[in-house]
């Protein structure tokens, strides 16, 4: 097999923390792959903090995000550079994209229109609500219209892109790799989360309860339901540490301020790098959260995580039992969390195992990959 010139684009973290297994797996092929990494910086700051935890650099960085700009110009900005600052200037033999992201879709798009084959990471996630999770579920599926590999992490993932007449020799169970970023983390890395904590005079103990809201569906009157909600919490369990690393958003990040940043018991935190963020997924005693990559990490650690959004595309995690879908309803994250907050840590363990893979994804990726090209 002649080396084949493999790009990688992604633009935010959680597909930083997906891609990463898989760009160090085919990195180990020197002879087969030359990886080219391009960063659009959709999340400039957390994309760039996420790499350097896995000693990765973007070869290309696109610079593509601008305040408050329409989604529109977020695609025609993403795709106008990767045509004129990528394919122009590359030879590329295969495009990998993760997700659901502008970039992904863009991604997948700028490499279809070159007819270059799509390899699409984390495939055949759906909830068939086009506005849940907003634009997302649209990108998703609009992305498998093009894609030549699809390496879907769960059997309801590949069944989901058969219903939709997708070719079943282009689908791959491969299970998720964000288990596989877990467990890249080395004993010396968590010694340092827990450093992190502990400098900022932060208790972590069994009382701690990590929040993570930024959600496009949850802007406006949802996300003020659930701060509500979430006050409430804070006010009635004084006991208890709640953390809460504030998304850049500018709808978020004021609302989320000026309802909590005066409580002795809430840490209003910037945005974490990937591994004092895990710390905080093993140590909690109860998660919330509309973000899709925790509703698949915090089953390796046993937390329950009520999920903030009406409709997921993690199924298989509601199904397990590992998590609950509470929507931006104030009446069920506070009697739910109060269940788990009124119990000890020990007795509000998960026993389920994590339905989302074992950690072995990104090496199953590539013996696929080298297959395809010989």
């Amino acid at each position: 097999m002649n080396k084949k010139n493999i790009l990688f684009v992604f633009g935010t973290r959680p597909e930083v923390i997906k891609l990463a297994p898989v760009i160090l797996e085919l990195k180990k092929h020197s002879d087969r792959y030359n990886v080219i990494i391009c960063n659009t910086e959709q999340q400039k700051e957390l994309s760039n903090q996420t790499l350097s935890y896995f000693n990765l650099k973007a070869d290309i960085n696109l610079d593509c995000m601008r305040e408050n700009q329409a989604l529109a110009d977020v695609q025609s900005r993403i795709l106008t550079s990767l045509e004129h600052e990528v394919f122009a200037k590359h030879e590329i033999d295969a495009t990998i994209v993760q997700g659901d992201t502008m970039t992904v879709l863009c991604g997948a798009l700028t490499s279809f229109y070159r007819k270059i084959p799509v390899f699409h990471v984390e495939a055949g996630l759906r909830s068939y609500d086009i506005f849940e999770p907003f634009p997302e579920e649209v990108m998703r599926q609009m992305t498998s219209r093009v894609t030549a590999l699809n390496f879907a992490p769960t059997q309801k993932n590949k069944q989901a892109l058969l219903n939709e007449g997708i070719d079943e020799n282009t689908i791959f169970v491969t299970g998720n790799t964000v288990i596989d970023a877990l467990f890249c983390l080395s004993e010396t890395t968590m010694q340092s989360a827990k450093d992190f904590y502990k400098n900022k005079n932060i208790q972590i103990d069994d009382k701690l309860v990590l929040i993570t809201v930024h959600r496009r569906e949850n802007h406006g009157e949802r996300i003020d339901r659930i701060l509500d909600a979430i006050e409430h919490l804070v006010k009635k369990y004084s006991d208890h540490t709640f953390i809460l690393p504030v998304h850049p958003n500018p709808n978020v990040r004021g609302k989320v301020y000026n309802k909590l940043q005066n409580y002795s018991n809430v840490h209003l935190l910037e945005p974490l790098d990937y591994p004092n963020l895990v710390y905080l997924m093993k140590n909690a005693k109860l998660i919330l959260t509309d973000s899709g990559g925790i509703q698949e990490e915090a089953p390796s650690f046993g937390c329950p995580t009520f999920v903030m959004r009406y409709e997921t595309e993690r199924q298989e995690g509601i199904d397990a039992g590992v998590s609950v879908l509470v929507g931006a309803d104030y009446d069920k994250i506070v009697n739910l969390s109060e269940d788990i907050l009124n119990k000890d840590k020990s007795a509000s363990r998960l026993k389920a195992q994590n339905p989302y893979g074992k950690g072995d994804s990104a090496q199953t990726i590539e013996h696929i990959i080298n297959k395809y090209f010989s």
